[in-house]
């Protein structure tokens, strides 16, 4: 796993803490936040990816000191600057992380990730919406999952993005989803609508609510 992003899921009516992972190599294109980005020092010098052998294969690793400074900026920024913190994700082979926050909101917040990142690369990039504006989302559509289901819109995932882009809400009938939901949260509500298969358990462990098609 290249890249870990952060987040918030509820699968059929299971919430886990926890992210996705998502590949990202060296010779693929940068992704530049929505409206402009900044780096800290640490971003100055050339670091080479650290791995590990398992099973024969060869794992890229996030060093101690980026993962120390990962988890206190995720960690204040959930409890100190929920307006601000939006999410982030580790770049393993470019050594670095990349943090989304509310621009308009972060002074403080900048200021804490300058003072954290202390020799570490961390990638500082603009949001529009941050957690605890994405949480009230989540929780909101979480608390109508039955309401939805009458209404023939069938919630399989629900996760707020790691980049502050909105909550993404997986429906089996993403069109009428795409309809209805809005019209009925506002036309402003940060919902991303993609289509979601049935929800399979990773586990024995992973308790998955039945689907009824009446």
């Amino acid at each position: 796993m290249h890249r870990v992003r952060l987040g918030r899921l509820l699968l059929a009516g299971v919430l886990m803490i926890g992210g996705c992972g998502e590949y990202e190599t060296a010779d693929q294109p940068e992704q530049i936040g929505a409206t402009g980005e900044w780096r800290t020092p640490g971003c100055e010098f050339s670091r080479e990816p650290e791995f590990s052998e398992r099973g024969g294969l060869r794992m890229p690793l996030t060093p101690a000191p980026l993962r120390d400074a990962m988890e206190r900026i995720e960690q204040a920024g959930r409890h100190r600057f929920p307006d601000s913190f939006a999410g982030l994700e580790v770049d393993q082979y470019r050594v670095r992380a990349i943090v989304y926050r509310v621009p308009r909101l972060s002074t403080e917040f900048d200021d804490f990730i300058r003072q954290t990142a202390a020799n570490t690369c961390i990638v500082v990039r603009d949001a529009a919406h941050a957690v605890a504006e994405l949480t009230t989302w989540h929780d909101r559509v979480a608390a109508d999952l039955a309401f939805w289901q009458v209404r023939g819109v069938r919630i399989v995932t629900i996760g707020s993005r790691h980049d502050g882009a909105g909550v993404e809400v997986g429906v089996r009938e993403v069109a009428k989803a795409r309809a209805d939901m809005p019209a009925y949260y506002g036309a402003d509500a940060p919902l991303i609508f993609v289509e979601q298969g049935p929800a399979t358990p990773f586990t024995d462990g992973w308790v998955v609510l039945p689907e009824h098609d009446d």
